[in-house]
């Protein structure tokens, strides 16, 4: 039986490639999704493909295939090709409240810079520091869209998008002690902000944050002809 089936056309087809999740595979299948990746590139463009929540062994098997691609320990993330793509389109900010939160943080920022967006990063800038946040209005307001990573509590999404005008990711962790219930806490919070503007993913899953930030400030003209064409009638209209 086939290790997997991979998805080479959606690179081509929605302009972002498929991820290889890594927690509950085998060494060898990681091995040979890298070894089937590395083997199509050959023969055309596939863009580049992030193995997200790789451990060391993981890790290992894949770079046996791909020895020269980027791994971060800390998220358990690997890039390949290691040299992400030229930023195009708006700015995406990644905030985590805290620096417990920084690897889902850290995943949510390397998926959008690997997706083709220019990042910043704000770390430890939660709520039981208002002032922390608040200093960074200036980079807030600069973003197309912003991830917001937090555990606890969860507030600081809310107090970032009423702050904002452009989309906010928000990302619960399971950071927290006993009535945070690993992340559900900060989960039910962020979806309950009463900030419009805000939407939530699952509990710890920074690639999906950021590949929802890189898809909002993607640049225009990639995203489809209607979208392209409405914008650029919105811009000839304020010259």
């Amino acid at each position: 039986m086939a290790d997997a089936n991979l998805d080479f056309d959606r690179y081509h087809r929605r302009g972002y490639p498929e991820a290889v999740y890594c927690a509950s595979k085998s060494l060898d299948q990681c091995r040979n999704i890298a070894r089937m990746w590395r083997e199509r590139s050959d023969t055309e463009d596939v863009g580049t493909v992030l193995f997200t929540k790789a451990d060391r062994e993981r890790a290992a098997a894949i770079m046996a295939e791909l020895p020269d691609a980027y791994y971060d320990e800390q998220v358990h993330l690997l890039a390949w090709p290691p040299t992400p793509p030229q930023p195009s389109g708006g700015r995406v900010v990644v905030a985590c409240a805290g620096t417990s939160d920084v690897p889902i943080a850290r995943e949510a920022a390397l998926t959008a810079r690997y997706l083709g967006r220019e990042v910043v990063e704000l770390v430890d800038v939660g709520v039981a520091g208002l002032d922390r946040i608040l200093s960074k209005r200036d980079i807030l307001t600069s973003a197309r869209a912003i991830v917001v990573v937090a555990g606890m509590e969860g507030a600081l999404a809310s107090v970032v998008a009423g702050l904002v005008s452009c989309p906010v990711v928000a990302v619960p962790t399971s950071v927290g002690y006993g009535a945070a219930f690993e992340g559900v806490t900060a989960l039910l919070s962020m979806l309950n902000a009463c900030a419009p503007g805000v939407s939530v993913v699952n509990i710890d899953n920074g690639y999906g944050a950021g590949h929802i930030a890189a898809q909002i400030a993607a640049p225009y003209d990639t995203r489809s002809p209607d979208v392209a064409d409405s914008r650029l009638v919105e811009e000839n209209s304020h010259a």
